[in-house]
């Protein structure tokens, strides 16, 4: 039985049907031939209860549209590689082209992953598992033959760089064993490349997947480690990062005066300028427009009258790009204009936030659009 097709599917709170529109629709956009609907619906149906097989043509189509990985799908094991006895040769074949990984190979991944961190931003992460997990394996098969400190840190580090963004994409997809796996080798990547800076990212986006988990405490005490990682290093638009997670995690955890407090030491370090990326850290996105909007987004959990203003402020300055982004923000002011009882706007923002969160395919947004429907 392929109940990964049916958890994906359920996640995305499509019914069969709907499946197979889609399916269909993406045969359009992508010119390949697919079933009849008549067909695809019986597909559909016998895929899930273990009637068919999911041939790899449709698991292609598949894991585009939900974003998840073969072996999520399909629930199989990873095809292994037998060792072999004899195989010292191809292993210093390949040790051999680690050590001449250069500075524009590794310029060439880090593009790729920026060139991954935009489309997500503007599309959503659902389609892009197969190339986000063919760039990780790239990465990952040129850090373990790169032998030198002078070769593998600058590798380490575009991972470290890689599989942040491969995780975040997994929690947006409602994969997150996988997001966890993900954040677990990014800090690896980090300690591998001499990194506190990626380290403490990745331990602070990991904290998020507790959070989400129900563990919000938990999530509370690993950005504190992050920031304890990072001791006196990082520049201060991480640690402005840094101290606006700890204060969305205390809103969770229910402790409003560590909340304020770290709401505090995050305006305080924010660098001033409307520059959004970090020199240092390009995975860093935020200036004082994008604290605002953080700000108001934890003014809402909080249920604080001063998230409406903020929260709208940083709607009139959002960068139109950052779609997923704007259906949080969306989000954001459902949940805070329901704190007052204002529930025409709150309706309003609602259908906008579903809206977006559809077209991104987001599971992650789409999951907290249901929870705040169900309180109107």
């Amino acid at each position: 039985m392929s109940t990964g097709l049916r958890v994906a599917r359920t996640a995305r709170g499509w019914s069969q049907e709907r499946l197979v529109r889609e399916i269909e629709q993406y045969a359009r956009r992508h010119v390949t031939d697919v079933a009849s609907t008549a067909s695809l619906r019986v597909y559909v149906s016998e895929w899930e209860n273990g009637k068919r097989t999911i041939s790899d043509r449709y698991a292609t189509i598949l894991r585009q549209l939900f974003g998840v990985t073969d072996t999520e799908l399909r629930g199989g094991p990873a095809s292994l590689v037998l060792p072999t006895a004899d195989g010292y040769d191809d292993l210093l074949t390949r040790i051999d082209a680690a050590s001449s990984v250069s500075v524009s190979m590794v310029e060439t991944f880090n593009s790729q992953t920026e060139l991954l961190r935009t489309m997500d931003r503007q599309m959503g992460a659902s389609g892009l598992v197969d190339q986000m997990s063919g760039h990780l394996a790239a990465l990952e098969d040129a850090l373990n033959f790169a032998v030198l400190p002078s070769a593998r840190q600058p590798v380490a580090l575009a991972l470290a760089g890689a599989s942040t963004l491969a995780a975040w994409q997994a929690i947006d997809s409602g994969a997150v064993e996988r997001a966890w796996r993900h954040y677990e080798l990014a800090k690896r990547a980090a300690r591998d490349a001499e990194s506190p800076m990626y380290l403490a990212h990745a331990m602070g986006e990991q904290a998020y997947v507790l959070c989400e988990a129900g563990r919000p405490s938990l999530g509370v005490e690993l950005v504190r480690d992050a920031q304890r990682t990072l001791g006196q290093a990082g520049s201060p638009r991480l640690w402005a990062w840094l101290h606006s997670a700890e204060a969305e995690l205390c809103a969770h955890a229910g402790m409003p005066d560590d909340c304020q407090r770290a709401l505090d030491a995050a305006r305080a370090s924010i660098p001033p300028g409307s520059e959004v990326r970090d020199p240092d850290m390009v995975s860093i996105f935020l200036n004082s427009s994008h604290l605002a909007r953080w700000r108001g987004n934890v003014l809402a959990l909080l249920g604080d009258d001063d998230a409406v203003s903020s929260l709208y402020g940083a709607l009139k300055v959002a960068d139109p790009s950052f779609v997923r982004a704007r259906a949080g923000l969306h989000a954001d002011l459902v949940q805070a204009h329901l704190a007052r009882a204002e529930y025409d706007d709150a309706n309003t923002h609602l259908r906008e936030a579903r809206l977006l969160a559809s077209r991104t395919g987001s599971v992650r947004q789409r999951r907290r659009v249901d929870l705040l429907s169900a309180r109107l």
